[in-house]
């Protein structure tokens, strides 16, 4: 909680229920009167008397509360709202971190809390202490609601996003734990020798049907919300279930009963076909299942911990994650113009290495397949080897990695050879013996597109070298080096930055005043919206640092020149290095400040 005194003094007085809510209803109108909110806002040091003059103005057009205005144009931030309302009505604020008591959550219906923008947080003083951010709506349904608790009701005042965030989570807790239907049953399709055999769940450990439903379930929430991760965690507080969309982490659900972390692990370890009895060492599995007659891959990673067993299981749905391969163009990746052009030439190179870098979940795959389906042509043979197939390419010979059978990516890279490719994908080069081929055959007159995991295009070098690889092989056989991440992209409902504000929101950005002169700049909007899900982003986009290893760069290398030098001779032939992408977007609209930062780094050159 942000402070101690959650409670006004005038709610700490006894009596009846109704006389109370009439003194409140009294004392609200009161306060009302003898506080103005323009006025507070300029004593608090969050406007000055232009901005306030300018957003009254705009309001006497648009008939909206002033601190609406405030917020749309960027006058105030969601938080700072909540603080001068808060001030406004002498009342307590919060910042509303978590709430202390999980069971006054289902005190009332969460479309009761919706509707009255309210959130139970704490019992105290006999009184029941909820966060609102509008005291001028709730007072209409304090009397009722203080006749559904059977309790005085105490009144903190949280900013509307940080209660929209909360009410979220009870709703999706209602939906999984409530509202498991038997039509959630999602058809489990099992590899085989033989073919694909669909499994009948209810076939499976019938007597934990409930937690069936309820791992279904979470599955198809996540599969609709677009997440590519399902984290399930134990912790001292419960069982945490978190989706990761669109590259963050977010928690759906109010920690579960820690009881349902057993049953729930082991269905996830019977859909995996891993031993359910064995709790003391990492797991790693796979399974598939159907939904609306389309197969959608999951990979799955137990470990155990001081609390439990945690599983990630990894979402490879190729219908969300690409279109189909014939209609999807380098374009779409909106690269910029000099690297799309460097890249469109390089991947039509007669051999040589065609390399992306970057963290799990970075989009290297999405790039690869992208270049692939730009040059498939009936005229090209090319074979891949991943782990796992992540997406099928229509007249491409796909291998998937299999070392239980036996079946590396070095042993199936050998066989690839023989079968007289033009072109080859690998899906990661992880050890030494796989490199050593990759770079052969990319020696030999094929073209290898691969990737490597790394921080920078400026690491990879070292991470072959430390696979014991010689530098000049290396130099001579790579074309390009890619690095990548993805940021992600503010939604329509995003904030105008003011000019007032410029300043400090660029503060430590590196962007100077005569870059952002003249462009318009945004922020997420922090209460956000129903298209972007209250998150004030929508999708994301590639950021690229691309390096053409030219003449000049292999020399530097060879040389064994510092990686200063290395990065100056890179940027004196055109590499615009990952931060300067993630600014460019800054300025151009598409991202925030704060996403730049999430996602990169002060580079030194």
């Amino acid at each position: 909680m942000g402070t101690n005194n959650t409670q006004r003094r005038d709610l700490k007085t006894g009596g009846s229920n109704s006389s109370h809510g009439s003194k409140a209803k009294s004392c609200i109108e009161e306060v009302f009167k003898r506080q103005r909110f323009g006025d507070l806002c300029v004593q608090m040091g969050f406007m000055t008397e232009e901005q306030l003059k300018s957003a009254m103005a705009k309001q006497g057009i648009a008939q909206e509360r002033l601190g609406k205005i405030c917020i749309r144009e960027g006058l105030l931030h969601e938080e700072e709202l909540a603080r001068v309302i808060a001030a406004q009505y002498d009342y307590s604020y919060t910042e509303l971190e978590g709430i202390k008591d999980a069971e006054l959550l289902k005190l009332a219906p969460v479309e009761l809390m919706a509707k009255y923008r309210f959130v139970p947080i704490e019992k105290k003083d006999n009184a029941l202490v909820v966060a609102i951010s509008e005291p001028a709506d709730f007072v209409r349904a304090l009397d009722s609601l203080e006749i559904l608790f059977d309790m005085p009701i105490a009144v903190v005042i949280a900013s509307e996003a940080r209660i929209r965030t909360i009410l979220k989570k009870i709703e999706s807790d209602q939906n999984v734990l409530e509202n498991l239907s038997d039509d959630m049953r999602l058809p489990l399709v099992k590899e085989s020798e033989s073919g694909e055999v669909t499994l009948s769940l209810e076939k499976v450990s019938a007597e934990d049907s409930p937690i069936v439903r309820l791992v279904d379930s979470t599955i198809l929430d996540a599969l609709n919300k677009k997440a590519s991760d399902i984290h399930i965690e134990s912790s001292e507080q419960g069982l945490i279930i978190r989706y990761r969309i669109d590259g963050m982490l977010n928690r759906i659900t109010e920690p579960l009963h820690i009881h349902y972390q057993s049953p729930i692990i082991s269905r996830i370890k019977v859909m995996s076909e891993l031993d359910i009895s064995e709790k003391r060492i990492p797991q790693d599995g796979r399974f598939k299942v159907k939904v609306k007659d389309r197969n959608i891959d999951f990979r799955v990673s137990i470990i155990p911990t001081i609390f439990g067993e945690d599983a990630v299981i990894r979402i490879l749905d190729r219908e969300t994650l690409m279109p189909d391969a014939r209609d999807y163009k380098l374009e779409s990746l909106q690269l910029p113009p000099r690297e799309l052009t460097i890249i469109k030439r390089l991947i039509r190179a007669p051999y040589g290495m065609f390399l992306v870098t970057g963290p799990t979940g970075s989009g290297k795959t999405t790039t690869l397949y992208t270049a692939l389906s730009e040059v498939n042509n009936p005229n090209q043979k090319i074979i891949t080897i991943e782990d796992p197939v992540e997406y099928q390419l229509k007249g491409v010979a796909q291998i998937q990695v299999n070392e239980k059978k036996g079946l590396t990516f070095a042993r199936g890279l050998r066989s690839i050879l023989r079968h007289d490719p033009d072109k080859i994908l690998v899906g990661e080069i992880r050890d030494e013996e796989t490199a050593q081929i990759a770079l052969q055959s990319a020696l030999t007159g094929h073209l290898v597109f691969t990737t490597v995991h790394a921080n920078s295009s400026f690491e990879v070098i070292n991470r072959f070298i430390h696979m014991g690889i010689e530098p000049y092989n290396l130099v001579a056989a790579l074309n390009c080096i890619i690095a990548q991440r993805l940021v992600r992209v503010l939604c329509d409902c995003k904030t105008l930055v003011s000019p007032e504000e410029r300043g400090n929101y660029l503060k430590d950005s590196e962007i100077s005043e005569s870059q952002h002169t003249g462009r318009s700049l945004f922020r997420e909007n922090e209460l956000g919206c129903d298209i972007c899900k209250g998150s004030g982003f929508k999708g994301r986009r590639a950021i690229i640092e691309l390096i053409e290893m030219t003449d000049d760069i292999k020399e530097a290398f060879l040389q064994k020149l510092s990686i200063t030098v290395f990065k100056r001779k890179a940027k004196e032939a055109g590499t615009t290095f990952l931060r300067q992408a993630a600014l460019e977007l800054v300025l151009n609209g598409v991202t925030s400040i704060s996403e730049a930062n999430r996602v990169t780094f002060i580079e030194s050159v």
